[in-house]
């Protein structure tokens, strides 16, 4: 006998209060980014006459910060408005590249001023892409 296409069914038909289950995805993609920039930076620094302890323990730092706050940022994202998850994102990115630009031995105002310009352009792309992509 079969049943109709409406009736509900047994058990429980709400969605679970516990938190969601994160992928792989979730610690992968702050680890690899954290670790291409770590080798990024070790490399400019090895580039401007660093030792090999300093590079390599500066490289190892900034790794492990931006890994920690890109995973951090991926998981408290969905409880952000859009509007301040594009301007978290943009700020990351700006401080990211930022401080990449200023260990190539620029003046801060052009690496300021580059942070700067990279971090609007992410603010600009994720806000057109929250607010066209996502429910409100």
């Amino acid at each position: 006998m079969s049943t109709h296409a409406a009736m509900p069914a047994r058990g429980r038909t709400r969605p679970s209060s516990r938190a969601r289950a994160h992928g792989r995805s979730s610690w992968a993609i702050p680890v690899t980014l954290g670790a291409a920039y770590g080798l990024y930076a070790s490399f400019i620094l090895r580039n401007n006459g660093a030792t090999g302890y300093r590079q390599f323990w500066y490289g190892l730092i900034t790794a492990v910060a931006l890994a920690a706050l890109c995973f951090v940022l991926g998981r408290i994202q969905h409880t952000m408005l859009p509007l301040v998850r594009a301007v978290a994102y943009g700020a990351l990115t700006a401080a990211a590249i930022g401080l990449l630009v200023g260990l190539t031995d620029s003046s801060v105002l052009r690496s300021a001023a580059l942070g700067l310009a990279v971090g609007l352009g992410m603010f600009i792309s994720t806000f057109y892409i929250y607010y066209t992509h996502e429910k409100t």
